[in-house]
C-alpha cells in the first residue's frame, strides 16, 4: 500500500475496517470488510503512523488514535 512493491500476501499485514470494532489488523486475512495491506518493511509502518491520513482514504473512514495505537502494535521489528 505505502510502498506500492507488489508482494505475496503471505507476506503482508492486512489492516480492515469492519461494521463492528472500527480499524483493526486481521492477521488471517479473511475478516469481512474493507481492507488495505502493509508490507512488513518497519518504514512503511512509520509512514502510516506519521501520517494516518493515508490509511484514512484507503479505507474510507476516520482513523482515531486508539485505533492507530492499536495497529501499531503489530509494528514488524527493524531487521
Amino acid at each position: 500500500m505505502v510502498c506500492r512493491q507488489k508482494q505475496d500476501k503471505r507476506f503482508l499485514t492486512r489492516i480492515v475496517r469492519t461494521a463492528d470494532r472500527g480499524v483493526v489488523v486481521d492477521p488471517s486475512g479473511k475478516q469481512n470488510g474493507r481492507g488495505a495491506y502493509l508490507c512488513n518493511q518497519p518504514q512503511c509502518w512509520d509512514k502510516i503512523q506519521n501520517n494516518s491520513r493515508l490509511l484514512s482514504q484507503v479505507l474510507m473512514v476516520e482513523i482515531t488514535e486508539t485505533q492507530l495505537s492499536e495497529i501499531a502494535a503489530y509494528k514488524p521489528a527493524s531487521d
